[in-house]
């Protein structure tokens, strides 16, 4: 189990020039709104014993460069339940981020909704995700911070619900609290790590790490409108919330072998080169520094998908989206899908480099939707909000690559082939001999020169340095 700080403390571990905001008012009769007896007693052991009056702290405060709203939950209050006059902070915290333009970062750790105000406090729930949905819809950023414990409706609203999720190792994470969940659970399952190998954490970060990795996410997931405005600190908008354009980016440069392959299977055999530079390379070699998201939010992950933002050319945050040359998974799919709309709702510029010898087809891609999963991304590349660019960079396997590319703007590097079908698949299919696998390469044309003499890519990308 992770360390329990306090709501200031877990401020002050964050950021720094803490502004409180106002606190609204709101009047209960004694014992609160079902008159629960001993409740205003227990409230005012809570004050005494944490020095607050509420189970949440709300400010702002300078986290790196960037000014945002913190939520901070106090734990010690009634174990950081919700209840109205929580419900009353939290809409308040949410409306300031709107009217100022800020970012939002909410420090999580509730044991769920308040039993003393019964149904009433359970649907401050509905409140917390109508407040999250409206910074949605402005193009604000949301990131949640899991202490320990997350559980119950904070984990359901403010937790999961947040673009960027991340937790404090150790941290207890789950919608069921360690009292009401079956006798028989696996308490390893309701933890930090089993939530992100799930798909639904983008990073455990030690305590230590926590102000530096909010740092870089601020200022990734801000500097678009920093940047247009010339001022630091994500209070204007951004491109995509002010109506502006966002452009493309360029392709990166190649890594690989500058020369094109003279064969169909010469293309194949560059690209499944071990030697040849992989989805990471490409990453480093285009990005500054980057901070990358985990997961589908549907209970899976995929490690041959890399996805995050990262600081690109003339310091511009650009999405990613990169394949690793590995059959990719379902939650793959679904994470660079993630990704790709949330970029759009931030008003970032996407890239994305395709590298796969296809999907992953055996029986339990099958039983994970791998269907589904491919058609939700060809979805969200076709209706992106901002433009999406891909280069491909090695194996470009049938419609498990083509889900990544942008129709229209898709390059290639030398070292790189993209086809309908692999050569070996092919011939297999038409009942040719292993012997005829190098003459259906040529005759599927998948060499980056046939495929922009085709028309299927815009072009080939020079190699690094020429």
């Amino acid at each position: 189990m992770t360390e329990r700080f306090s709501a200031r403390e877990a401020i002050a571990l964050a950021g720094d020039d803490f502004r409180e905001l106002p606190v609204p008012m709101r009047a209960f009769k004694p014992d609160g709104p079902l008159s629960w007896q001993g409740y205003d007693d227990s409230r005012r052991r809570a004050l005494t014993r944490t020095g607050e009056d509420e189970s949440v702290v709300c400010g702002t405060a300078v986290i790196g460069s960037t000014r945002a709203v913190l939520i901070a939950f106090e734990f010690g209050f009634l174990g950081g339940s919700l209840g109205e006059r929580t419900g009353d902070r939290v809409e308040a915290a949410y409306t300031h981020a709107r009217a100022h333009r800020l970012p939002v970062v909410s420090l999580v750790a509730t044991g769920g909704s308040r039993m003393q105000e019964g149904m009433l406090a359970l649907t401050q729930l509905q409140r917390v995700a109508r407040q999250s949905a409206l910074a949605r819809e402005a193009g604000l950023p949301q990131i949640a911070v899991l202490r320990d414990p997350t559980t119950g409706g904070g984990w359901a609203t403010l937790g999961a619900g947040a673009d960027v999720t991340l937790a404090l190792p150790g941290a207890q994470v789950g919608f069921a609290g360690s009292r009401v969940r079956p006798s028989d659970a696996d308490p390893a399952a309701y933890t930090a790590e089993a939530q992100m190998a799930a798909g639904a954490v983008d990073a455990v970060v030690r305590e230590e790490e926590l102000r530096e990795t909010l740092a870089l996410w601020l200022t990734l997931l801000t500097a678009p409108a920093a940047e247009a405005e010339g001022e630091v600190g994500g209070e204007v908008e951004s491109e995509a919330a002010s109506g502006g354009e966002v452009e493309p980016v360029s392709p990166p440069a190649a890594l690989g072998a500058p020369g094109l392959p003279a064969t169909g299977w010469d293309a194949v055999r560059h690209a499944r080169s071990p030697e040849r530079p992989r989805a990471a390379a490409y990453l480093d070699a285009y990005f500054s520094r980057r901070a990358a998201i985990g997961g589908d939010r549907c209970g899976g992950s995929d490690d041959g998908m890399l996805c995050g933002f990262g600081s690109g050319p003339a310091g511009r945050t650009v999405a990613y989206a990169a394949q690793c040359g590995t059959a990719t998974r379902p939650a793959g799919y679904r994470t660079a899908a993630r990704l790709i709309r949330l970029a759009g709702r931030l008003g970032f510029p996407v890239l994305t480099l395709v590298d796969t010898p296809g999907a992953a087809n055996d029986a339990q891609a099958e039983r994970q939707g791998a269907g589904s999963a491919i058609a939700d991304l060809f979805a969200a590349v076709a209706t992106a909000r901002t433009p999406v660019t891909t280069l491909v960079i090695g194996e470009g396997g049938s419609g498990g690559a083509l889900a990544l590319a942008a129709p229209g703007n898709t390059w290639a590097t030398p070292d790189s082939y993209f086809s309908v079908i692999a050569p070996e698949l092919a011939a297999a299919i038409l009942k040719r001999p292993a012997s005829e696998v190098r003459d259906t390469a040529d005759q599927l044309r998948i060499r980056p020169q046939d495929l922009v003499e085709l028309g299927v890519i815009r072009g080939i990308v020079e190699h690094a340095g020429r």
